[in-house]
């Protein structure tokens, strides 16, 4: 390691405690229930779907899911909409 840190016994000023504002760790979770099920895409789709997901560093099929998931919440509120 070329860059070694130099401690020094210095005092470091006026310090205050801040409040926990972390959340519990069960509310970091966010998974939901998940159902596995078989679907035939297009190559290009799925092609598409890696591409971006590379770039961001994440599942294409997480992509996938939560472009499902938007879609379905979307139309969800749209017929709950027309039958009140």
């Amino acid at each position: 390691m070329k860059n070694t840190i130099k401690y020094t016994n210095e005092p470091l000023g006026q310090l205050r405690v801040v409040k926990d504002f972390l959340p519990p760790p069960d509310e970091l979770v966010l998974r939901r229930d998940h159902v596995k099920v078989t679907i035939s895409l297009s190559k290009s789709s799925v092609d598409f779907f890696k591409k971006e997901a590379g770039k961001r560093r994440t599942s294409y099929q997480a992509m996938i899911r939560r472009l499902i998931d938007l879609y379905a919440a979307q139309y969800e509120k749209r017929l709950k909409g027309r039958s009140t």
